[in-house]
C-alpha cells in the first residue's frame, strides 16, 4: 500500500480527526490519527498488517511485540502477516512490563506501535524487551507523526510519515482560543 492508499483507508473510516487534541506525549495538536477506528474492521486491520510486513522486507523475526493499548491490534495483524506470535507489554505502576508473556534470551523482535509522535512508548517497550534479553531487530508504526527530520526511533518503518503540527501545552494557540481539549489516547482520560 502507498501512503496515499493508507490515508484513503483512514479517511474512509473517519480515523483522521481535526479539532484540539492532547496526545499521549502531552503535546497538543489540531490533528489526531484514531487508528482504532480503522483497526476495528478486521479486513482493514489485516490489510494494514500485511502492508507493514511488506515494508519490513525479509527481516528475520521470532516475535512481534507491541505496547498496549494502541499497538495491540496492529501487533496482532503484523504477527499474522509474518506468521509469528504477537505479544504485548502493559503499564504497571507507570512502567512498561510483560505481565502475561515471557521472552527468550536472544529472541528476535520487531516492536510495533499504531502512532508515533515522540517515540516514548515505543522506546520504552524496546528498552524493556532488551532488558529481558531479547534482541530488537526492527521498529515500526502505522503512522509516524514525528514531523520533518529523522524519526524519533532509529530505523523506524511506517506506512505514513505525517508532518502534523504539535504544540507544548503552554504555547498552544488552540487553548488560547478556548477550543475544547479532547484526550483520546490510551494513556489519557476519555475526554477532558
Amino acid at each position: 500500500m502507498t501512503q496515499e492508499q493508507v490515508l484513503e483507508l483512514f479517511a474512509k473510516y473517519d480515523a483522521y480527526l481535526e479539532g484540539h487534541f492532547r496526545l499521549t506525549s502531552g503535546l497538543h495538536s489540531p490533528h489526531y490519527f484514531q487508528c482504532a477506528r480503522v483497526l476495528q474492521y478486521p479486513g482493514a486491520a489485516e490489510k494494514l498488517g500485511r502492508a507493514l510486513a511488506g515494508k519490513l522486507g525479509e527481516m528475520a523475526v521470532d516475535c512481534v511485540l507491541s505496547p498496549a493499548l494502541g499497538g495491540l491490534i496492529i501487533g496482532h495483524e503484523l504477527g499474522r502477516a509474518l506468521g509469528r506470535r504477537a505479544i504485548f507489554a502493559e503499564r504497571r505502576d507507570g512502567k512498561m512490563t510483560l505481565r502475561r508473556f515471557t521472552l527468550e534470551p536472544g529472541e528476535k523482535l520487531v516492536v510495533v506501535e499504531d502512532v508515533v509522535t515522540t517515540g516514548g512508548s515505543l522506546l520504552e517497550t524496546v528498552k524493556m524487551a532488551e532488558a529481558a534479553g531479547a534482541r530488537v531487530v526492527g521498529t515500526c508504526a502505522l503512522v509516524d507523526r514525528s514531523g520533518a527530520g529523522p524519526p524519533p526511533v532509529p530505523g523506524l518503518v511506517s506506512l505514513v510519515k505525517a508532518d502534523v503540527i504539535t504544540y507544548e501545552p503552554e504555547n498552544c494557540p488552540l487553548c488560547r482560543r478556548g477550543l475544547e481539549l479532547v484526550k483520546p489516547g490510551s494513556r489519557n482520560e476519555a475526554r477532558g
